[in-house]
């Protein structure tokens, strides 16, 4: 925001500066910044780090007005890129993204530091020191930049249309007081003390120590979070697993959210709509989730709809972004020594929108590997939605009468 305002200020005054209030006002910028002023104001400005300093001794040492020389237009050294017509363009062409694939081309496969881009120029014939190259990169518009997740890959032609069905589905079930639930596995964490992404509040120079190696403790394991999200309340349930991520585990973790914080608030509930991937422990190809899902249909009445995010779109599911990105940033730079830490943490979550979190530890063990017939598929009341039914459908109650 700094150089920002800089920038705003200098090209403002520009037009009335000569070249000596020119580099004594991005002087008088940098000192007011104090440590990095010179790089920030040379960057925001364009003046030279060697004219700012220059500008520095200045403002310390004011020359006489009889020795203030201003040079005339023109005057001073010829820029590298008048004396050297071609850097320019050999620069561009060892930086421009389409080189990567270019068989021919030096610096394919390297690290295009400005220093390596230096010396690759030096051996093509150029007077150039790194500083220059760096000068002539943002003078040509070119920045650091990291990779930026937006090819989501599969691309299913019915997507819209499923995210609209999902979205009437949810509408209508909230309309009637009916229970909607957004579920999903969160990344398994290693627990113990090892180092966790972020950072936290400690003494100047005294960062909490942790592991060197991220190698599993045995008797400790990993932590598995299954999350239930319930749109409509704003609240989260979060059975955090110590064994297999599987089926059994995602439905029971689904149960002891509707015992615990479901049925008292939709005492009258007589549907469930749940929204979820299509793959991982619930997904729409599993046997698995759908016989377990049959079984906590009869145990609570309910007529179980699912709903699930077409391939490549899970970055949608409502508990990412409501439940799973508050807890990471809850969590943010302590290590996860034990399970009571991972549940008083996850508890520990709120939101100013008024989140509130349940967790508790799910000791089960859940065997991987569990086969569904064909015959204990046949026996599962469901009934599938005429609009891509893999995706769309309802379990409800068997009928025990």
């Amino acid at each position: 925001m700094d150089a920002e305002m800089i920038q705003s200020r200098f090209l403002a005054l520009q037009p009335f500066l000569d070249e000596r209030l020119r580099r004594m006002y991005a002087a008088a910028e940098a000192e007011a910044i104090g440590h990095g002023g010179v790089s920030i104001v040379s960057r925001a400005t364009g003046v030279s780090r060697r004219a700012i300093g220059v500008g520095k001794q200045e403002l310390k040492n004011p020359l006489p007005a009889q020795r203030r020389r201003i040079r005339k237009k023109g005057g001073g050294r010829k820029r590298a890129t008048d004396k050297d017509p071609s850097l320019r363009t050999d620069l561009e062409g060892l930086v421009e993204p389409v080189s990567r694939g270019d068989p021919e081309s030096p610096l394919r496969w390297t690290c295009k530091s400005v220093r390596k881009l230096a010396d690759e120029l030096k051996r093509m014939g150029h007077a150039v020191s790194h500083n220059l190259v760096a000068e002539l990169l943002r003078s040509m518009g070119y920045s650091l930049q990291a990779n930026r997740k937006t090819v989501e890959g599969a691309w299913h032609p019915d997507r819209n249309a499923q995210f609209e069905h999902i979205n009437g589905n949810v509408k209508a079930y909230q309309a009637h007081d009916q229970p909607v639930i957004s579920v999903d596995t969160k990344k398994k964490e290693l627990v113990g003390n090892f180092k966790n992404t972020g950072r936290e509040l400690r003494p100047q120079g005294q960062p909490e120590s942790v592991r060197v190696h991220d190698f599993v403790i045995p008797e400790l394991g990993r932590a598995a979070p299954y999350g239930v999200y319930d749109v409509t309340e704003n609240a989260g349930w979060v059975s955090v697993g110590i064994d297999h991520d599987t089926s059994a585990f995602a439905v029971e973790s689904i149960r002891r959210w509707w015992h615990s914080m479901g049925r008292k608030r939709y005492p009258q509930a007589k549907r469930l709509l749940i929204t979820a991937d299509s793959g991982g422990s619930n997904g729409y190809r599993v046997r698995l989730w759908k016989r377990e899902l049959q079984k906590l249909a009869d145990e609570t009445g309910l007529a179980i709809s699912v709903c699930h995010f077409p391939p490549g779109t899970s970055k949608w599911n409502k508990i990412e972004h409501r439940l799973f990105s508050f807890i990471s940033q809850n969590w943010r730079g302590k290590p996860l020594v034990s399970h009571e830490v991972i549940v008083n943490l996850i508890a520990a979550t709120t939101t100013k929108k008024g989140l509130r979190v349940e967790c508790r530890i799910d000791t089960n063990v859940y065997p991987k590997g569990v086969k569904v017939t064909d015959s204990e598929m046949r026996t599962l009341n469901i009934e599938r939605d005429a609009f891509h039914g893999e995706w769309n459908y309802t379990i409800s109650p068997k009928d025990t009468t």
